[in-house]
């Protein structure tokens, strides 16, 4: 089970920093194009405000999996620091679980978001709105399965650990 999450897991990290790279690649040419449309030309092509939005809703969401699966997370230590050495483990236990939960519920909702928008289109592309929005449930589920390994194999879930 372990070997099978850490494979899946191995494939979501790489497709999260392939996807951040291609988002922020979109984000950085379409924007000083839109910049220098508009103040060069007088004018900008329609899809190109609603591209540069859905890229970087893919690039928050993506960059956020890439870094949760290489410990750049926000964690609030001051109070494990200072608990007796055998209260720091039950209390990373209950982060993790509280943690999984989470990520499990966004995931969730994040979903059903995007199944309930898949009908509306974009205004400026015509795409479904289920595109941007598949950015959420896709990058929770990306971070629920790195914490999911970290907790099976049982070690520390992300701290300093590179790919």
């Amino acid at each position: 089970m372990a070997s099978i999450l850490r494979g899946l897991n191995a494939i979501s990290a790489r497709l999260a920093r392939v996807l951040t790279v291609i988002s922020l690649v979109v984000t950085a040419l379409i924007i000083p194009a839109e910049v220098a449309g508009r103040y060069l030309l007088g004018s900008v092509p329609a899809w190109s405000g609603e591209a540069a939005v859905f890229s970087l809703v893919w690039l928050s969401m993506m960059g956020a999996a890439a870094g949760f699966d290489r410990g750049y997370t926000i964690a609030l230590t001051v109070i494990r620091d200072r608990l007796p050495p055998a209260w720091s483990r039950p209390t990373r236990l209950f982060a993790e679980t509280f943690l999984l939960v989470f990520l499990a519920v966004l995931t969730c909702y994040g979903a059903e978001q995007t199944l309930w928008n898949w009908r509306q289109t974009s205004p400026a592309m015509g795409i479904p709105m289920a595109v941007p929005y598949a950015a959420l449930p896709v990058g929770f589920a990306m971070m629920l399965l790195s914490l999911a390994e970290g907790i099976i194999t049982s070690r520390a879930p992300k701290e300093g650990r590179n790919r």
